[in-house]
């Protein structure tokens, strides 16, 4: 009897707190959020004011550039960046006066009429996959035959699949088709501006779509054209023009490709062992948990001449950046001749597992 008498105490007791916090919100005075106009430019960092647009606005009805300013990136994640900006590096490629210029492929392609770039590409991933230029038809186009054009390459240092080289790798990808395509064309070699390609075709049966994909590989990246449209004729047309038009770098072919001549000669894990006579050990101190692929090119005399980040934060790409300018290596002797040497180093977190490429045809 006494536990429940208690137990009567504690709730009344309850209520009556309740009841007091309940009275004293009630007296506070709720006041609407003012609305503010958009401003005319935020710059990074800035609060987004409530007028804006979204979760805790008051402007239910914003428009797209009230609530991304233009050309204001509010968050900004791994991206990829170098030492310098006149040394080339893949992602740089333009498209002006109608030319596809790709300076550190040695690429030159003038597009046909009515072919434009309406988006820039996304960065280079940290597995060393590129989108170097996605073309499509202008508005001003009036035929069916629309389809795209998209230029891509994969650094062969970092590929999370078990290739070597280019024709490994159209191998494995026409090897790996999802169940909604269909085999057109099983890998075969032709030639493109004077260079060997390997070429394959796939469809769609569902969305009665064609792809074209004619692959090469330069500096140690497998370089893809995909091309893709309803009408196979469209396709066969392009692939004809690019065989007319485009200019590519005598090192180009599906094994080899591996720089020389006047850019640097690439060789895979050439960081490691005994060719490296001094390191120094980046420390991240942030709690970052992604893959920072890095290209550099070391100089005759042994020295980091130009560092090429991927995919890095900038407080990653700093002190890795710091770091390497301190390294040294042997030099690399070819004939009795030292040349510059273009190699790929992984930091942060364990790259993705792979199955060796020895196994592989070559």
């Amino acid at each position: 009897m006494r536990f429940r008498c208690s137990g009567c105490l504690i709730a009344i007791c309850l209520l009556v707190s309740f009841a007091a916090w309940s009275q004293s919100i009630q007296s506070v005075p709720v006041q609407s959020p003012p609305v503010q106009d958009t401003p005319a430019h935020i710059g990074p960092g800035q609060p987004v004011p409530s007028g804006n647009g979204g979760d805790f606005s008051s402007n239910t009805h914003p428009s797209p550039e009230g609530i991304v300013p233009k050309d204001i990136i509010l968050v900004k994640g791994a991206w990829s960046s170098s030492s310098d900006s006149t040394t080339p590096v893949p992602e740089r490629g333009s498209l002006t006066n109608n030319v596809f210029t790709d300076q550190y492929f040695g690429i030159t392609y003038p597009l046909p009429p009515d072919w434009v770039e309406k988006y820039t590409p996304p960065p280079p991933s940290d597995t060393g996959s590129y989108v170097l230029a996605q073309i499509t038809r202008s508005n001003s186009y009036k035929g069916e035959a629309r389809g795209s054009l998209q230029f891509a390459a994969q650094d062969m240092f970092f590929t999370p699949i078990p290739v070597a080289n280019a024709r490994q790798f159209v191998s494995y990808t026409s090897d790996h088709l999802a169940d909604a395509y269909q085999i057109e064309l099983k890998p075969t070699q032709t030639t493109i501006g004077g260079r060997p390609f390997v070429f394959f075709a796939y469809w769609s049966p569902a969305a009665e779509l064609h792809w074209y994909v004619l692959a090469t590989q330069i500096r140690c990246h497998t370089v893809e054209f995909v091309l893709m449209n309803h009408d196979p004729k469209a396709l066969a047309d392009l692939v004809r023009d690019m065989n007319g038009k485009m200019k590519l770098p005598a090192e180009a072919s599906l094994t080899g490709g591996k720089g020389g001549g006047n850019v640097p000669v690439c060789i895979k894990d050439y960081a490691t062992g005994e060719n490296v006579l001094q390191r120094v050990e980046p420390v991240l101190t942030q709690n970052r948990y992604n893959s920072i692929p890095v290209r550099i090119i070391i100089d005759k005399q042994g020295k980091v001449k130009h560092i090429h980040f991927l995919s890095a934060f900038p407080e990653q790409a700093k002190t890795i950046g710091d770091a390497l300018k301190q390294w040294k290596f042997r030099p690399y002797e070819r004939d009795g001749q030292r040349l510059e040497v273009e190699t790929g180093i992984m930091f942060g977190r364990p790259s993705v597992n792979t199955q060796s490429a020895e196994s592989m045809s070559q």
